[in-house]
């Protein structure tokens, strides 16, 4: 295949990737960074078409060879800006448009007109750190789950970066071997490297889009929608997880569990609306004095769990009593009228007789009511009661 076919292909693929990323982006949650790659890929194409045109001409001018390194500089700036506003950057497509102004006037320079090993030496740069920056950020914004998706535009860019420096450095130690560095062989090389490249960077982009759909598709289906807190379906699978491993190692496991006192009368009083107001305010308010890696659900309509994990037990029972003492603190307010609130709270923890993690939140619950028969806005441990502020009063068995 010779170097004008491949151009005209490395075109039609970047046109491709370009419809690919516009129904993407029509398809999808809209997400920007689609219309930042659809633009590489327009580039791309315009670069392609310049480059076609003049292969078909009997000399190549120098205007065409600057049309086809600007909107190149401009593609590959182009993935590191969608990179950039996929992980919630600014794309800064000024500094691009810059860039692509200074790649096409420093064509004007008379050294530029001389040699194309040159225009190589000055350009090659300048891509590759593109390419590597597009690289860097994903490894180093990439973790847990998301890395993965990563992983293959990680490799195409470092690649192609890696394939611009070899070629470079090819050209270099031939010389002025007009052979390659104007014949076939160079023309070929770069038309089908940038078509390759394309070709990828299409599956690429449209693996971390719609992995990211998937997670968020994930979470949501693990999340209340009213409190942001976990549900019962994440409460099951990590609950599981901890308790085997609880069993396994050794290590703590708590329940906490808490729900609204009078919840009812709050509804019935102000509506659903203020009540829905109401979870949401003590939840928030829960969420500040819980440890930021505790894992948070919503069980009930006003009933919420906490599961704890490698922690004393004087220390779940401090912040169960903080839990308490900040929602008693902060009432919520409804048309600038207070609207106090206080929560009742259980404890419960792991311990030999326990064949699954039912068993810990069923003590829970059991100290829960126990909590709420002995005057509510207040802290029950399995086992012992706490007063009202916080101070052990007596052993006190709430379950057998």
């Amino acid at each position: 295949m010779d170097a004008f076919t491949l151009v005209v292909a490395t075109a039609l693929a970047a046109l491709t990737m370009a419809a690919g990323m516009g129904l993407l982006y029509l398809a999808s949650a809209r997400q920007a960074c689609l219309v930042d790659w659809m633009l590489a890929a327009a580039c791309f194409a315009l670069s392609s078409v310049a480059a076609a045109i003049g292969l078909q001409l009997q000399a190549l001018p120098l205007g065409f060879i600057a049309c086809v390194n600007a909107f190149h500089v401009a593609g590959q700036f182009g993935m590191l800006a969608g990179v950039r506003r996929h992980l919630r950057l600014a794309p800064h497509w000024g500094w691009g448009g810059l860039l692509a102004l200074g790649a096409l006037a420093v064509h004007a320079l008379p050294v530029m007109q001389s040699a194309h090993l040159v225009r190589l030496a000055v350009f090659v740069p300048v891509i590759c750190a593109l390419d590597v920056a597009s690289a860097w950020l994903l490894w180093r914004r990439g973790e847990g789950e998301v890395r993965a998706s990563y992983l293959p535009l990680i490799a195409l860019q470092l690649l192609s970066a890696l394939q611009l420096v070899v070629r470079l450095a090819i050209v270099g130690a031939d010389g002025a071997s007009p052979h390659l560095m104007h014949g076939q062989l160079s023309r070929t090389w770069g038309a089908l490297a940038m078509l390759v490249y394309l070709s990828l960077a299409t599956m690429c982009c449209a693996l971390i889009v719609t992995h990211q759909q998937t997670l968020a598709l994930r979470r949501a289906s693990l999340t209340d929608v009213l409190t942001g807190w976990l549900n019962r379906r994440a409460l099951h699978d990590i609950a599981t997880r901890e308790f085997r491993r609880g069993r396994r190692t050794g290590t703590a496991l708590f329940f906490i569990t808490f729900d609204i006192d009078h919840f009812k009368a709050i509804n019935d009083r102000y509506g659903h609306g203020v009540g829905d107001a109401a979870i949401c305010h003590v939840t928030a308010l829960s969420a500040r004095v819980l440890r930021g890696y505790d894992a948070l659900f919503r069980i009930g309509g006003e009933e919420f769990a906490v599961l704890v994990v490698g922690e004393k037990l004087s220390g779940v029972c401090v912040i169960a009593e903080r839990l308490r003492e900040v929602v008693a603190c902060a009432p919520l307010t409804v048309d600038g009228v207070p609207v106090p609130m206080t929560v009742s709270v259980g404890v419960a923890a792991l311990n030999a007789q326990d064949h699954k993690w039912e068993d810990i939140l069923r003590r829970a619950d059991e100290a829960l009511y126990h909590a709420k028969q002995h005057g509510r806005n207040r802290v029950s441990v399995h086992g012992r009661d706490l007063a009202e502020h916080g101070h052990p009063v007596r052993l006190q068995v709430v379950g057998t």
